[in-house]
């Protein structure tokens, strides 16, 4: 019987003037091995740096529609996430792990409601 070992992995993040930023990411056409590794990676690297809350998959150079999240409430890992609703409003203060150590207003919504879920 074959298991799967993970093996993590410390991506780099890119940076504020990086073009792959500024490029459109393509939908993930199926979840394999691959991507779950990603994932495991994604979120390695963003409890890496020590202050980050989400981290997308084009911040470590790779064009898909993935994120992991962690607001506190434990990790949760996106594929192909679509906003569909929304509530409320909120004021943050928050950076950008492609912008180290800059940190602005935002408004965002209080809550939203993601697909797939």
């Amino acid at each position: 019987m074959r298991t799967r070992v993970t093996v993590l992995a410390i991506r780099q993040i890119r940076m504020y003037d990086d073009e792959v930023l500024r490029k459109k990411c393509r939908k993930v056409e199926a979840v394999d091995n691959h991507i779950l590794q990603l994932l495991d990676d994604m979120a390695e690297t963003m409890y890496h740096t020590g202050n980050g809350a989400g981290l997308a998959a084009n911040q470590v150079g790779v064009l898909k529609r993935l994120a992991v999240i962690d607001m506190g409430e434990g990790l949760m890992k996106l594929i192909n996430p679509e906003i569909v609703a929304q509530a409320g409003t909120q004021e943050c203060i928050e950076g950008c792990l492609s912008f180290p150590n800059r940190w602005g207003k935002t408004i965002r919504p209080r809550r939203v409601t993601v697909f797939p879920e």
